[in-house]
């Protein structure tokens, strides 16, 4: 059973490194043309670097600089997409940060720029998406579905994080939103889930694993006893954007080690 994404055309957004990276080279071996988005200049070195490594490999792509929480920039890096590529058939709505403070500390402008970022942006690119889906339609040829969307949430969608409000609350909203859409889209043959990962071996993270003791601990939480990898994410993004799961949509999908089934009570609590 053979994953194939050829022909399509799949924008994945914050592909410079981390998650949105390991997505970005799983959808390209899957046979997608991607388009490897980055947020500021100061990141296209390594956007670069995440394409140079997809082509050698044999992929095709792209990079495209585009603040998502911008509408006037994600209207035009769509826009330019379709003029340069022919269209969308597969958007992951990876882009996010995080501006960690305690609750009574943290500033408007910490929680506007996670909302920005991880829920205005998922909003705003997911839009543009559904648009060019519903101008385009149903092209046998390259996908049963009209169009799928895949958004990145976490395990934090519905574990509370104390110190993280923000991003917390971002990703629960996600949940309900990658839900409405499938729901008010479901007719039109839009796939629209969610993939929640746990602990990720990725720079957004990297104080809970870059020493011996901190990944100790952080391996307490995780029954596998192992972090995971961008690759597991990239691997079920490559499934979920197929027509293999084309039953699938309205859905949370946890990549997390098993971390949801909270490894803390497995000795009574």
């Amino acid at each position: 059973m053979e994953i194939s994404l050829k022909d399509q055309v799949a924008v994945i957004t914050g592909a410079s490194s981390g998650i949105g990276a390991g997505v970005a080279k799983s959808l390209a071996s899957a046979g997608a043309t991607v388009v490897v988005n980055y947020p500021f200049e100061g990141s296209m070195e390594q956007a670069n670097s995440v394409l140079k490594e997809i082509i050698d490999a044999g992929g095709k792509g792209i990079i495209y600089q585009c603040d998502v929480s911008k509408e006037d920039q994600v209207v035009k890096m769509f826009q330019d997409i379709v003029s340069e590529l022919g269209t969308v058939d597969i958007l992951i709505n990876n882009a996010g940060i995080q501006k960690d403070a305690k609750f009574t500390e943290m500033t408007i402008d910490q929680w506007n720029a996670v909302m920005g970022v991880n829920l205005t942006g998922q909003f705003l690119c997911a839009r543009e998406a559904i648009k060019e889906f519903l101008r385009r339609g149903i092209d046998p040829s390259r996908s049963v579905a009209c169009g799928k969307i895949i958004h990145i949430s976490s395990v934090h969608e519905i574990i509370p994080w104390a110190g993280h409000a923000n991003y917390a609350s971002s990703k629960g909203a996600i949940r309900m939103l990658m839900q409405t859409l499938a729901q008010e889209y479901g007719a039109d043959k839009i796939r629209v889930n969610s993939i929640c990962p746990g602990a990720i071996q990725t720079p957004i993270n990297t104080n809970a694993w870059n020493t011996d003791n901190a990944l100790n601990s952080l391996l307490t939480l995780i029954p596998y006893n192992r972090i995971g990898q961008p690759e597991d994410i990239g691997n079920l993004a490559a499934f979920l954007a197929s027509d293999l799961s084309d039953y699938i949509t309205g859905s949370s999908i946890f990549i997390d080690g098993g971390m949801t089934t909270f490894e803390s009570f497995s000795t009574g609590g």
